[in-house]
């Protein structure tokens, strides 16, 4: 990226406006990292509020994640609260997920990464069909206390927005650049804060009109 010193410099005046603003963080840990992922995949396309709630709404719908595994796709979109494309993108993704999941381990479990070191994790989840690279760092770091930083679509825009990072920066670049300037120790409080003012009432009314989503099932090359 150019001008990385600058721009590491600008990264690093954010993060301390937001921890200003926002002192307290809760931070999000799941005991099974395929908890992880459904979440994942779920808020990747919805806020974080809407996720959480979508989140119960599975969580009640379903007798358990296998319920879920064989569910239509329809049904998951449904109880999702969102019969749009985004929705049915989110319920194909989970299913397909699941189902991989499954076929893998004959259960709905991904406890086995938890005895693998962080680099093995990263590449059994970049195995799961239909996951983005979103999904996967969003596992690591909420389940398997890797360094690592998930970026929405959103975060990734006010990052742009706001001078932060290079325009044209794209997602390997800004996955390399986040992780070379935000400790592990502070990941997961600087994801919280920047999804958090990436979702912020003005900052969606600002949200870029005309622009395409990357394709759905696009993987993170990024080993380590």
């Amino acid at each position: 990226m150019k001008n990385s010193k600058e721009h590491a410099q600008r990264l690093q005046r954010l993060y301390r406006e937001l921890k200003r603003a926002h002192p307290e963080v809760e931070k999000t840990t799941y005991e099974d990292p395929v908890e992880a992922l459904i979440c994942g995949i779920i808020s990747e396309r919805m806020t974080e509020v809407a996720a959480q709630k979508a989140f119960r709404e599975i969580s009640k719908a379903f007798v358990d994640w296998n319920d879920l595994r064989v569910s239509r796709v329809e049904e998951v979109a449904e109880v999702l609260g969102r019969k749009t494309v985004t929705g049915r993108a989110t319920a194909v993704a989970l299913t397909a997920a699941l189902r991989w999941v499954f076929d893998k381990h004959h259960k709905i479990s991904l406890q086995t990464l938890k005895k693998l070191g962080k680099r093995p994790a990263r590449e059994d989840l970049e195995k799961i069909d239909g996951i983005s690279r979103f999904v996967i760092n969003y596992c690591l770091l909420t389940s398997l206390e890797a360094h690592a930083i998930p970026v929405t679509e959103p975060m990734a825009d006010y990052l742009k927005q706001n001078g932060i990072i290079d325009a044209n920066a794209d997602e390997e670049d800004l996955g390399g650049f986040l992780t070379r300037c935000v400790s592990a120790k502070d990941a997961h409080e600087f994801y919280v804060l920047l999804r958090r003012a990436s979702e912020s009432p003005t900052m969606m009314k600002k949200k870029p009109k005309g622009r395409s989503r990357p394709k759905e099932g696009k993987k993170d090359g990024s080993k380590g």
